[in-house]
């Protein structure tokens, strides 16, 4: 059963006490009445569970210019939706509010909302009553309602000062750049050749193919890494359209969405190295990760027999008969998890592949030796999915699994018979065991890969732990806040290897929705200079983190302009400004403003 909804008619309704007479002075943008219409989202009980939506709707449907007000159970459903599109053709709307969740999510789908309708999609506005509010106030709903109406209050303000915008339209190249040339990058470079973009790939290293490109039988499919890098190398010598670069790296970037400069340096014989330039419309980053290293005396690291899984996986990829370590033969060892994740080694993530790694490699070792003793020292097994089957078959390989407590890991030391691993089982009372091994495989897991030079050229967002970071991971999972840069595979966060490739295909399928066009909308809501004030100090230019900023000679005078394209709409520029020459559009300091005094209104009620 749907929420009751209220609906204002504007003809039946009081006179808005607070609403200037004929004698007051209003702001420009006021003298043509404003038609709003205001939507308070209930996001299932997420909202509504905190704050009284329908005490938001009675407060703000008075307020000057609002024609509708209504609360609904999601706003960003199908019906949700299509109820605001009547709305706004119905009661002719030229403004809309919706008071829901993050903009981060739904600002696309607003937006799309009034353009079907008619109405300008810069003239749409969202309130965040969810994260800023409902919460962060869940001990308090008196208090979030309130703080909920002047947030709404505020964005109506704001609505009423908007200016009917158009999208900047740019010409795009069709060309794109995969830097990274690991299983994720060469998917991607093959998936943007195949609907007809030219590609450049860049690899640091002098071979294609990273970390599978070194790995044998992988799971769940058996096939060989290098066999698989093989193919897709085989693949892009097929098409002509695709040139690679081996020991290359970015040198920089000029340009805008659409129209990057990027010079590429390649290492020639000895020290010698040339910049090649290209002009691209589109980034595609799969960089990959770097394996977490255990510190000296961590574990045992540094003792002889005590080594990393790439390492040991590496060992069991070359050898066809019984196991040998350094020339003498593994009758035992043990696998201690989770070292330098979850909290070990200051990384709180999860590597989320370890586990199933580890599996699948102690089922082949038990395929070399099933005699060789296998004990496995777990906090947990994330064997997710299908890999379930993987943990099932190594147990029943012959694999011992201890779990051990979170305060408690194994200790690994070494006697005049070798090492030893002291572990407490929870599995078996709590008793203490101790454990004679020939090896110790730590399981290591993804750690983000340095590439700060690459950062910095590129401005690529980075998460709280240390990966290339998306703009939502579920609603534009491989989208960065800079336009046209795309993130693939493991340099966004651990993954396997079939959701690296799933992920380099994402980022083809930006990529070719908008270069294959041939132009590109960009948001408007970019900073613009007024010349008459402006009287070049130069702060504007050192506040801009994209370069969008330059001096122009203008009549005789020295000012700022703004590019466009280039700019991202941050505002860093504008409160540095001097002569407060510099303004954001969409938010101007009118708007601004407004938005302060709908919160102060409330506030002070």
């Amino acid at each position: 059963m749907s929420a009751p909804k209220f609906e204002w008619n504007p003809e039946t309704a009081p006179a808005n006490p607070r609403q200037g007479g004929p004698d007051e002075a209003q702001p420009a943008h006021e003298e043509k009445a404003r038609r709003i219409g205001v939507y308070v989202c209930h996001c299932g009980g997420n909202i509504s569970d905190y704050v009284d939506v329908q005490a938001v709707v009675d407060a703000v449907k008075d307020e000057p210019g609002v024609v509708v007000a209504k609360h609904t159970v999601f706003a960003c459903s199908d019906a949700g939706q299509q109820e605001m599109q009547e709305d706004i053709e119905a009661n002719h709307l030229d403004g809309l509010v919706v008071a829901s969740c993050s903009p981060k999510l739904h600002v696309v789908t607003f937006r799309g909302v009034a353009k079907r309708s008619g109405l300008n999609p810069y003239e749409y506005n969202q309130a965040n009553i969810r994260e800023q509010v409902s919460w962060t106030h869940t001990n308090d709903p008196e208090g979030a309602t309130h703080k909920a109406i002047g947030v709404v209050r505020g964005v109506i303000g704001r609505t009423r000062l908007s200016d009917p915008l158009e999208p900047l339209e740019v010409k795009t190249q069709q060309r794109a750049l995969v830097i990274g040339g690991g299983i994720s990058g060469l998917r991607a470079a093959i998936g943007l050749a195949d609907v007809g973009l030219a590609v450049y790939v860049v690899e640091r290293e002098r071979e294609l193919g990273g970390w599978v490109g070194k790995f044998g039988p992988m799971f769940p499919h058996e096939r060989e890494g290098r066999d698989l890098i093989a193919s897709l190398v085989q693949e892009i010598r097929k098409r002509p359209s695709i040139t690679v670069f081996t020991g290359a790296e970015i040198a920089s970037k000029a340009g805008s969405f659409g129209n990057y400069l990027v010079g590429i340096r390649v290492s020639g014989s000895g020290d010698s190295a040339e910049t090649i330039t290209v002009d691209v419309g589109s980034i595609v980053v799969a960089t990959g990760f770097d394996a977490y290293q255990p510190p000296e005396g961590s574990f045992g690291m540094g003792l002889p027999g005590v080594i990393t899984l790439p390492d040991f996986k590496a060992l069991v990829d070359g050898t066809d008969g019984p196991l040998r370590f350094q020339g003498k033969p593994v009758r035992s060892l043990a696998y201690v998890y989770c070292v330098g994740g979850r909290g070990d080694g200051g990384n709180a993530h999860c590597s989320r592949f370890c586990c199933s790694a580890t599996a699948h490699t102690s089922i082949r070792v038990a395929g070399l030796d099933p005699k060789i003793r296998q004990y496995h020292l777990y906090r947990d097994i994330r064997t997710y999915g299908s890999f379930e089957l993987l943990y099932t078959e190594s147990r029943k390989s012959g694999s011992v699994y201890v779990k051990y407590p979170d305060d408690a890991p194994p200790v690994v030391s070494t006697d005049r018979d070798g090492l030893k691993v002291t572990v407490r089982d929870l599995l078996s009372g709590d008793e203490e065991l101790e454990i004679p091994v020939d090896l110790v495989v730590l399981v290591t897991g993804a750690v983000p890969r340095k590439n700060d030079g690459l950062v910095g050229i590129l401005k690529l967002p980075i998460g709280r732990d240390g990966f290339f970071n998306e703009i939502h991971p579920k609603l534009r999972p491989v989208e960065t806040v800079v336009d046209g840069v795309l993130i693939a595979g493991a340099s966004q966060g651990p993954k396997s290897s079939a959701e690296s490739v799933a992920s380099g295909l994402a980022a083809v399928t930006q990529s070719a929705a908008v270069l294959k066009k041939g132009v590109a909308e960009l948001d408007p809501l970019v900073a613009t200079v007024d010349p008459d004030k402006c009287t070049w100090c130069g702060k504007c230019e050192n506040a801009c983190p994209y370069g969008a900023i330059e001096k122009l000679s203008l009549n005789g005078r020295e000012v700022a302009t703004i590019g466009e394209a280039t700019c991202k709409g941050c505002g860093g520029c504008v409160p540095v400004c001097p002569e407060n020459a510099i303004d954001l559009r969409g938010y101007t300091d009118g708007q601004i403003t407004a938005m302060i005094d709908g919160l102060l209104e409330e506030a002070m009620a």
